[in-house]
């Protein structure tokens, strides 16, 4: 496993981006992510590619399918080429969404799961086995969600803290989707983040949505990342500390140097909160 270290403001590794990224890297971009289901067993042009860049950043993998908590069996046919692939290539770290997305099939959408303290054995479970199998800690995503599960025996930030307690695994913290949810699901987005266990919190994510109506907004990747999204970010960094940040876009895509004015962003507001860290240590 190679050893570069993940820090700072990163971009997804979109094959949209490949033929400018390998005329230049832009210098605010630290690392990649990429979703392993579009890339394992890629050989050819596109895993060449891969490997050139691979070789020079860090990456992270974001898992899309694993349906942590499905009523399916767990997928580990996909865990076990996911840890080839990961060893492959040196990439140290992988995340999934706190949802599922498949029954007897794959829903095409992540689809909350109950917040009882049923479902948190039954998921920190999965998420135990996935550990195993991939040999690395993994780190659960906060997922953005429109109906809330009719049932629920804990709130959505108790849940996420009983899960990673539970399956004594690390949070990956979107901070878009808790500004949808706290949209959607009328709370106070700070609150929320204040909530979260600063020591589980090894990645993030930013991204844009769509405002559907002032009460309802979907996670669709698909714009630029508005103010208050800006700002929650800045309070998360305040409240628990800088960690590494990626932009994603889904769709949509922009040139790369449009993306990169974003990602630049982050790499500022991670600067101002390191610098007032060093200030504070100093005095």
């Amino acid at each position: 496993m190679n050893s570069l270290r993940l820090a700072g403001a990163g971009l997804g590794f979109r094959r949209e981006l490949i033929a400018a990224l390998k005329i230049r890297v832009p210098a605010a971009i630290d690392f990649f992510e990429l979703a392993p289901e579009n890339w394992i067993d890629l050989g050819g042009a596109h895993g060449r590619d891969l490997r050139g860049f691979t070789e020079r950043y860090p990456f992270v993998c974001h898992g899309l399918s694993l349906s942590l908590g499905g009523p399916a069996p767990l997928d580990e046919l996909l865990l076990h080429k996911t840890r080839q692939f990961m060893d492959a290539h040196g990439i140290r770290l992988y995340t999934e969404h706190l949802s599922y997305c498949s029954d007897d099939g794959h829903l095409y959408d992540l689809l909350p799961i109950p917040f009882t303290e049923e479902a948190v054995k039954y998921v920190a479970a999965r998420i135990r086995r996935a550990q195993d199998i991939l040999e690395r800690r993994i780190a659960i995503e906060n997922a953005s969600f429109y109906t809330a599960a009719p049932i629920a025996d804990m709130d959505e930030a108790s849940f996420i803290r009983a899960v990673l307690r539970e399956a004594d695994c690390d949070l990956h913290l979107d901070v878009n989707n808790v500004y949808v949810n706290s949209v959607n699901h009328r709370y106070d987005p700070v609150e929320f983040i204040r909530a979260l266990p600063a020591g589980r919190i090894v990645y993030m994510h930013m991204a844009g949505h769509y405002r559907e109506a002032d009460d309802l907004l979907i996670d669709t990747h698909g714009a630029a990342v508005i103010d208050p999204v800006w700002a929650l970010l800045d309070e998360t960094y305040r409240i628990h500390g800088v960690a590494p940040t990626l932009l994603e876009r889904d769709f949509n895509i922009p040139p790369l140097a449009e993306l990169t004015r974003e990602v630049e962003r982050i790499a500022r507001i991670q600067a101002a909160h390191q610098a007032h860290e060093r200030t504070v240590r100093a005095s």
